[in-house]
């Protein structure tokens, strides 16, 4: 037994040894090398070589937290809110590559964020209009609460070429100094567009760029909205689906209109805007000028049955257009970072691009964000002619100066200013008036027929103007972080004449069109203001 035990322990010690052997012949496995991060300064800090590639890439972002106020000298239905809030939250990825034709480069931003509170502190009706933002439904929520959500920026450069969701190159100043943009003046950071930027050396460039126009649409003059109101989780909730414009139709023996169909006035997508814009960058500054067309194209018009039918061409389409002049003067003689902008814009039937509804709102025809608001502005680019069912465009022009000064390296102010216009030519409102007047319309949205006490004091196509004034204070403590204050003012009024005070007298329209039109005495006022203020505290990373 001894015997065979130590002969067992003598094999396996053999083998042992055997095998030992032969693993000492045997290649040695390596751990595949750990690929680190490196950094890539070619273009500045904060980028890093993607592992695996030569493309360099930056992520940043930022967070911030808003608050708001602005008077309220009203608690009818919807108003009597003073205060709102808003998170927001912004991510960058920039990836950069170098290849033969220069750098190539892409670009994606995303917004987000949760406001409460009424439109012009809070939530945003002009970004619920275009998608970017969605209302709760809930009963004290609804109009009061929304969800933000937007492709800010996704674009790709290269060889001059920008293709993709970028801010308009017709655009300069857009209120880089301001947190609320209240003043008058164009500010489309995202629309998508196509573009060729050529260098001609010296700070000298030339940009020539096709863009969307839905993103400068500024809806054609409408005395009536068709609409469906279905029920959604308890609460009537407006989706308009054409606005239809009246137009003569039929004349009796005389040549006088009696009878009238309707045009179609929701405006159609057939061309681009086209944007050309010629900027210099020099060390005191930046100087631009830059131009735009901007197509109105609506639908036919729809006869009325049974009369007899005078021909009407169809509404032509009209192009309307913009321009633009900006400088930025660079100011570190009085202190290092100081600048002053300067900016003036002029167009027919193109607002958005001269951003006369900053404050108030846009992709409407007419809204008010004061609550309260004594009448309403109308921002239309174009009424149709009653009498021809062709369009006729209207003017606007705003003007802005904004100047930054830091008062320490921690401490800086903004104050700015804006002035702006926006017309209608006195037959479009005339014809309007015929038309409203054989038509029966009603309500603010007439104009009333010429002549009348009701077409005297109607706020429809009125003349405006508007003026804005602010200034903020804003601390530095460390890099990168913002905790500030502005307050503004903001003034509209007519332009000639008085108009009815819709917030004392919230029946008047229909006292003055109705029966009591020779008696009734409407409270009335050429102008309107408001105060707000906001808070913000910003981290960038």
């Amino acid at each position: 037994m001894k015997l065979l035990k130590g002969s067992l322990l003598g094999s396996a010690a053999a083998f042992a040894a055997v095998g030992a052997a032969h693993a000492a012949d045997l290649p040695i496995k390596k751990a595949a090398p750990i690929e680190y991060v490196r950094v890539c300064t070619a273009y500045g800090a904060g980028f890093f070589y993607i592992p695996g590639t030569d493309t360099c890439l930056r992520i940043s972002g930022r967070a911030r937290f808003e608050g708001g106020y602005m008077t309220s000298f009203s608690r009818g239905s919807g108003n009597g809110d003073t205060s709102g809030y808003q998170g927001r939250m912004r991510i960058n990825l920039d990836a950069r590559t170098q290849t033969a034709y220069g750098t190539l480069r892409a670009f994606v931003r995303l917004d987000a964020g949760a406001r409460t509170g009424y439109s012009g502190v809070g939530q945003s009706g002009t970004q619920q209009r275009i998608g970017q933002a969605y209302p709760g439904l809930g009963n004290d929520s609804f109009g009061r609460d929304s969800q933000f959500m937007n492709v800010d920026k996704a674009f790709i450069q290269f060889a001059g070429l920008t293709a993709g969701r970028a801010s308009s190159f017709f655009d300069f100043y857009a209120h880089d100094f301001e947190f609320a943009g209240a003043s008058a003046g164009s500010d489309v950071a995202s629309t998508n567009l196509l573009a060729y930027t050529a260098t001609v050396g010296n700070g000298l460039s030339a940009t020539i760029s096709v863009e969307d126009p839905i993103y400068r649409r500024t809806p054609i003059f409408s005395p009536y909205s068709v609409s469906v109101t279905p029920n959604v989780g308890g609460v009537a909730v407006l989706a308009v689906t054409n606005q239809p414009t009246p137009v003569f139709i039929t004349y009796n023996t005389r040549g006088l209109p009696t009878g009238y169909g309707y045009v179609d006035t929701i405006q159609r997508t057939r061309l681009p805007d086209f944007v050309g814009a010629i900027r210099l960058d020099q060390a005191w500054g930046s100087a631009q000028l830059s131009a735009a067309t901007h197509e109105l194209n609506v639908g036919n018009e729809s006869q009325a049955s049974g009369q007899p039918i005078r021909p009407i061409a169809h509404t032509r389409n009209t192009q309307g257009w913009a321009v633009q002049g900006g400088l930025k003067v660079n100011a570190p003689f009085i202190a290092p970072g100081d600048a002053l902008y300067l900016q003036g814009a002029y167009g027919e039937g193109a607002q958005l691009y001269t951003g006369y509804s900053a404050f108030t709102g846009s992709y409407t025809q007419t809204t008010a964000t004061i609550q309260g608001q004594k009448f309403n502005q109308f921002f239309a680019d174009a009424t149709v002619n009653p009498f021809t069912g062709q369009l006729q465009t209207s003017q606007s022009f705003t003007v802005v100066g904004s100047y930054l000064h830091y008062w320490t390296p921690e401490w800086r102010s903004a104050v700015f200013s804006s002035y702006g216009e926006q017309s209608f030519s006195q037959n479009a409102r005339a014809a309007q008036g015929v038309a409203s007047s054989l038509a029966n319309i009603g309500g603010s949205l007439a104009v009333g027929a010429p002549g009348t006490r009701f077409y005297n004091l109607s706020e429809a196509l009125r003349n405006t103007y508007e003026i804005v004034a602010g200034a903020s204070l804003i601390w530095s403590p460390v890099k990168d972080l913002d905790i500030g204050v502005e307050g503004y003012y903001t003034q509209i009024g007519v332009k000639n004449g008085r108009v009815i005070d819709k917030d004392k007298n919230p029946t008047a329209y229909s006292h003055v069109a109705g029966i009591n039109a020779g008696t009734y005495v409407p409270r009335t006022v050429t102008q309107d203001s408001v105060s707000s203020v906001r808070l913000r505290v910003q981290r960038d990373f």
